[in-house]
């Protein structure tokens, strides 16, 4: 049995490569948010957008292939957290130097991880299935 995949090293994922794009991005993003948000906003939103890289590496290192589908589910959430923090300072226009087209840039961005991690997931679970018949 085991959790991986086709791909010997979780940065051969598009999925995380695309996550670890959104995060540098984010982690710029968030240094033009007021600085009385340094303890709300700006650690949520890098928390959330963190996670999501750091669960797909994680489940890649597991060896089998559940342990890896729930880290996966885990990274979506952290994903769509992401998404709602995005909305919330956009639509409170917290971010005067940044467009809102700048963030709606990002909640693209954020579709298109969420349709790849499904994709993976749903790779995952054939592979499971295909390993245990």
């Amino acid at each position: 049995m085991g959790g991986g995949s086709k791909y010997k090293k979780f940065t051969e994922l598009d999925v995380w490569r695309l996550s670890h794009t959104l995060r540098l991005r984010i982690y710029k993003m968030v240094m033009y948010l007021p600085q009385e948000e340094k303890y709300g906003m700006i650690s949520q939103v890098c928390r959330s957008v963190s996670s999501i890289g750091a669960n797909i590496a994680e489940g890649h290192g597991r060896f089998h292939y559940q342990e890896n589908i729930q880290f996966c589910r885990q990274a979506r959430g952290s994903l769509l957290e992401t998404k709602d923090h995005l909305m919330f300072i956009r639509d409170a226009k917290l971010l005067v130097e940044v467009s809102p087209a700048g963030i709606d840039e990002l909640l693209d961005v954020c579709d298109s991880i969420h349709a790849k991690l499904n994709g993976y997931i749903g790779y995952l679970k054939k592979r499971k299935q295909s390993d245990t018949n």
